[in-house]
Parts: C-alpha cells; structure tokens; sequence
C-alpha cells in the first residue's frame, strides 16, 4: 500500500554514482539506472522479459493513482536543503525512473514555494495542466513531487506552474539530465548511467592536476572546432569528436582540453555562457552517454577535462529559471544585485540558502557524474563587486560601507570547500581580471579558496607590448617585464583565451605587426615566452597554428591553413613547446614559487632582449631563456651563466623546422671564467631574430625540440 504523503519518508541510502558501484545488468527492457534507483526506493526489479513489463504496466493503471504520494527525500535531506549544506541535489530533484508498488514509472520533484497548484504536462497527457497534480511537501520546503507510473526515459516535459497571483507559467526542469534540441525548450527523462572505463586515469589523476605538474590548456568550442565535411552546417556529435579530437591533442602535447560552456543553452551565439540547463548536457552535440565517451577517450589517452562553470548569471528565457515560480526565486530580487547590465541577464541569489545548494550541486554534478577533472569559472569579477559595470546609483553598498559582494564572496568560499573536500584531486579556474587579493590562497588563510586565477594583465600587458613595432619596444620594455612583479602572488594560469580572438581584435597571428614572415616570428616568440614564464598555459584552438581570421563560432576552424608551411610551423613551435614544458621540470616543478624565476638581464631595454633562468629542484635542470623582440641577429652576445660547463641550446623559435631563419646554435658551448650579468662564467651566443633560444647544461649536446614526435 502506498505511504500516504504527510507521513516521513524512511531514511534511505543515497545513491552511489555509476562508477564507483557494480549494477548487474537487467534483462529485456528494464532500464539499467532503473535498477539502481529501484534499490534506492528499497525495491526489488524483476528480471522480467518484455511481456512481464507489459504485465505490470496494464496492473498499473488498474492499482495506481495518475500521480502517486512518493518521496526520495529525508528529513536529513529537508534540513540540508534549508540550510544551503545539501551538495548533491541531483539525487533527489528531476526526473528520476524508479519503481514503486511493483509498477516502474518516474518521480519528479521540483523547487516552488510560492506556487498555488503545480502539475506534470507531458507529451504523454498532452500537456494537460490538470491530469497530473504533485504534491507539496508538509514541511515548508517548497518542493513539490510525486510518483508518476508508465512514464520512462525519453520523456517530454515541463512543469506547469500557477503562482500566488495567479499567473500561468510553464517551466522547464532545473535539475533535468537532458533537454531537447533548441530552438525547443521541454525538459527530457534521461539517465546519466554509464560504464567507466577510465579507472586508471581516476585512480592517478592527482599526479596530472597538481600544482607543481605541467598543466597545459587548449580551450575549445565543441560547435566550431571542426564540422561534417559532407554537412558543414551539422555538428560533430560528441563520440565523432572523440574520433578527431583525442588524437590531435595527444599530438600536440597540452596535458588538458577545456570545453566552452556545454550545459544546454537556448542561444547558440551566447557561446554556451547563457545557461538555461545546468545539470543537462547539450543536446546539440548528443546524449550524455556521448559526452561521457568524449572524456572517457580523453582520459584514456592522458588528457584531462576542464569545463567552464557560470554560476554568475543566466537568461531570462520565460521557460528557464527567472520567475520560476512567479517570484524572483533563483535571481536576487533587488535589480541593484540581481540584474547585469552587460549581459541583460539576471544573477543568483547568493543569500539564499538553497540557491547555493543548487549551484554548489550542480559544480559537484559535473564532477560526480561526468568525471570533470576541474571546473573554470566564469565571471568571477562580476560577482565579487556590487558596482561592477555599474554606475553611480545603480548600486548599494555592502553593511560595511563597501563593494564587495559579500554574499557571492561567502558563496565562492563554501564552493572551493565544497569542492576540494570531495574531489581534491581536481581543480578550479577563476577568470578573475581584478586585484581582488587571494584568489587562489586557502579559505582558511583568508582567501576564495580557488586553486588557480587566470593573469588578466600578463595577457593584456603582453598583446600591447607584441602589438608594438619592434622598432619602439625599447621604450615600452617594462610592460614586458612588469609581470614578473606579481607573478607569485597569486596561483596564476597564462590565457590566450576566446575572448582575445572576437568582437574585431583579431586572430593571435595578426595582433602581430610587420610583414608574413615577422608576423610568424612574432607569434612563435610571443608563444616562447608564454611557455618559459611562470604560471601554467592557456591557448584557445586556431592560435595554435595560426588562425588568420577571428574566431566565428558558425564556423569550422581554418585548418586548410595547415597546408602552408608558415602555419604547419606555428603548430610545430606549440607541439614542441609543450613537450619542453612537460620534459623540462624547471619549467614547472615550482612554477608557483618566487624560487622559479631569476632575472640574467632585464633590464637591456635598448636592445629589447630578455635573459632569464628558470629553476626546479635540481640545479642541474635549470633552464637560461633568451629571448629577442626585434629583427637583429645579434653574433658573439655574452651571457652569464648560473654554473660552468657545456651548455646546449635545446629549443630555438628561429628554427628552420618552424619556418624561422636557422639562426641557431649548433653545438654545446663550454664557459669560459668571464664575469658576466653577475655571474662568475658566460658564454657567447648567436641570438636570433625575433627569436627565442634556450640552453640547458648537459654532457651531450640533446636532441632539439623541434625534432620530437
């Protein structure tokens, strides 16, 4: 017998996630996650074969009511909810296929406490407001649910909801797994059940995300990387980009891949950052089983999976979350703090407590369910300050006078906590512009807790100074070398992002100035000195072989360019870049510590050229960077170095294999005991033109990046 709806739910086991739990398959058409959620609810799936199910469904409409009292919540789970400390929502909200009474059907459970009536419409009850009521809980939570049989996955449906004025709205499903494909905007009864075959990358990923490990980042959007060759107005699906994508970021050597937005958004030209689903994956690109096979591949040949997180705002679209119940229940209400005037869209309520219960679960979702093996988070500067793009008047000071956004400080905090307690072997990404101070320092030491921020103003600093004519650099040289003041202040990534590459800047290659071949000189040089600074990498794809035209993401990528040996040596500089980066442990090891770096000569303004050493644990690996913004090739330069012996020259930018000059240096050189930049011995080199040179000591001279696979 049914239990009836005011009586507490039995405490029940939570769910374990697919890939820590052995499911025996079930037989015939019962849903593999149908198992699992059916021992959840303390039942027992038969192993039955088609006519059994059939058998059951007919008993069902004689038995069961059109919706049935039912509950995955506890009172523990009630309590959690309210109190903004339950981070696994998506086991208990949506849509999930149980079985109840013996019959299988699916249990819905949705979030409006101010609504009057809300019901299931469907395409099964065509979409009748009325055929099927949920129940509201007894305990003032707001959520209403129940059990509906014969309803499975593949279902199509939306909440209709009348609010406590009266109004009639239809919404989809927060907490749904999948929705249909735009411009359609129902909800979907999907799974997220698959079978994880990447266990040993699991098991190891620590030593690949950890902050003295190389970490390398090529930042995609999924719709424009690449196209169908037949239908260049079809997307790849996510398994057909597995095919393409896996093997060239295997050889091209970045350790990461991080994909723009792919929660479902109504608006493909927001590039993902206008989120109506954040708990579905794009059905523009395939189901979440495809997905999950795209990262999977990823893993198993060593990559790891970032995905940009925006817990900063989201659309106004009538279907999604703004005025989910006829009230401002996820924004904040006052306009000041819940409206951005630069995007048009409407920000969280931070100080609610099941608003951050929602967004802390939704980060722990991505982790959870799709082995994410970090998060980039978007927008963080827009949410630490109440004027942000705000004029005088547009906004109200915080209770201590100031600008701080107190709420989504607090909010940011638990998040990072949240996070790095339950998955501390992934990471988080804040694009953070501002000198908000410690971002990536420990919530226990005062800070956001993150455990990287992205260097707005090495980007910045860096496209000005490179833009610059080298003829005039001599008298901008310390934008170039401004850096190096802070870099250890915070945990800083280095991006060449998207947003360097839109809106009429230009692609990376023709920020560069001068004629074809300085352009390629300049970019490979810009790329050296990227790759031997401190902090970890960021480059979005096209700029790694020399996109010449900005980003449109109605497009594929230009990769006919790669026919040209300009642009095949701008892809060979990357790929040799990062495996100098991930062979060289100077480069990384302490890429966070004041200890890393050493100035040679900074301070050779006239000629523009950069000395530097780059140090890891071991003297013996350390690293002497050379780099030289013009156009001169400078014979018999004298460097000091930090020891005696043979030291080799083991990347060169200028190399003919990149389409430079060939202005190398051959062979090891030996110092001589001449003192130099400080240093008791030196040696002479060639510099090349707008070329970056490295040297390391060894006993024999190595083989060059440039000639690795």
């Amino acid at each position: 017998m049914a239990k009836k709806h005011d009586q507490t739910e039995p405490a029940q086991p939570a769910a374990k996630s697919a890939a820590a739990k052995k499911t025996v398959k079930p037989k015939a058409d019962v849903p593999k996650e149908t198992v699992a959620n059916a021992k959840i609810a303390g039942k027992k799936v038969a192993a039955a074969g088609p006519k059994a199910v059939a058998k059951k469904e007919v008993e069902a409409k004689a038995i069961l009511n059109a919706v049935e009292p039912y509950s995955r919540f506890t009172d523990f789970d009630i309590a959690l909810f309210k109190s903004g400390k339950h981070y696994k929502l998506y086991e208990k909200f949506g849509s999930h296929v149980v079985e109840f009474e013996g019959v299988i059907g699916t249990y819905f459970a949705v979030w409006a406490p101010n609504a009057q009536h809300v019901s299931l419409i469907a395409n099964f009850n065509g979409w009748n407001r009325e055929s099927h009521p949920l129940f509201v809980r007894w305990d003032g939570s707001g959520i209403w649910e129940g059990f509906i049989p014969n309803v499975g996955v593949g279902e199509t449906y939306k909440y209709y909801i009348r609010s406590s004025t009266g109004e009639d709205l239809e919404k989809s499903d927060p907490f749904a797994l999948r929705w249909e494909v735009a411009p359609k905007t129902a909800s979907i009864v999907a799974d997220t059940y698959y079978e994880w075959k990447d266990v040993e990358w699991m098991a190891g990923r620590e030593g690949h995300n950890g902050l003295n490990r190389p970490y390398s980042v090529y930042e995609m959007h999924i719709g424009s990387w690449a196209r169908n060759h037949e239908s260049p107005d079809e997307f790849l699906t996510y398994d057909q980009l597995a095919d393409k994508l896996v093997p060239y970021i295997t050889e091209m050597g970045f350790t990461h891949v991080e994909f723009m937005p792919i929660m479902e958004h109504p608006y493909y030209p927001s590039w993902g950052y206008q989120i109506t689903g954040f708990f579905a994956a794009s059905s523009r690109y395939g189901t979440p089983q495809q997905l999950m096979y795209l990262i999977e591949q990823l893993h198993k040949a060593g990559i790891g999976v970032i995905l940009d997180w925006v817990p900063s705002h989201f659309p106004g679209d009538i279907h999604a979350l703004y005025n989910f119940d006829g009230t401002h229940l996820y924004e904040h209400a006052d306009v000041r703090k819940g409206f951005h005037p630069d995007w048009k869209s409407y920000i969280f309520n931070y100080g609610r407590n099941e608003v951050r219960a929602f967004l802390i679960s939704n980060a722990i979702f991505w982790l959870d369910r799709y082995h994410a093996d970090g998060l980039r988070v978007d927008a963080v500067a827009s949410m630490l300050y109440l004027d942000y793009s705000r004029n005088h008047g547009e906004w109200e000071t915080n209770i201590y006078g100031g600008n701080e956004n107190l709420e989504a400080i607090s909010f940011l905090k638990e998040f990072n906590e949240a996070v790095y307690s339950m998955f501390p072997d992934t990471q988080t990404i804040a694009e953070e512009s501002t000198s908000f101070t410690g971002v990536s320092r420990p919530v226990y030491t005062g800070g956001l807790g993150f455990g990287m921020k992205w260097m707005m103003g090495w980007m910045h600093d860096s496209i000005k100074y490179f833009s610059t004519d080298p003829l005039y650099r001599k008298y901008h040289h310390n934008q170039i070398t401004f850096s190096l003041i802070y870099a250890f202040t915070e945990n800083f990534m280095l991006p060449f992002s998207h947003d360097e590459v839109v809106y009429g800047k230009g692609s990376m290659l023709r920020k560069m100035p001068g004629d074809e071949w300085q352009q390629f000189a300049n970019l490979r040089l810009l790329y050296s000195y990227m790759f031997t600074h401190p902090g970890t990498k960021l480059l979005f794809m096209g700029a790694e072989f020399g996109q010449g035209t900005e980003w449109n993401y109605q497009n594929s990528l230009d990769w006919y360019l790669l026919e040209y040996p300009n642009h095949q040596g701008i892809k060979a500089t990357v790929k040799a870049l990062n495996h100098l980066y991930r062979d060289e442990p100077a480069l990384y090891e302490k890429g966070f510590e004041w200890s890393s770096f050493e100035w040679v000569d900074g301070g050779n303004s006239n000629d523009s050229i950069l000395i530097y050493n780059r140090k890891g644990h071991d003297a013996e690996n350390d690293l002497v960077v050379v780099l030289n913004m013009t156009p001169i090739t400078h014979h018999g330069y004298r460097i000091g170095m930090p020891s005696k012996g043979k030291w080799s020259e083991i990347f060169n930018s200028d190399a003919k294999a990149f389409w430079g000059s060939g202005v190398e240096n051959t062979n090891p050189l030996a110092t001589e005991p001449v003192s130099w930049h400080g240093r008791d011995n030196s040696i002479m080199i060639t510099v090349p033109p707008l070329g970056a040179t490295i040297f390391k000591k060894t006993a024999v001279a190595p083989a060059k990046y440039e000639l690795k696979k």
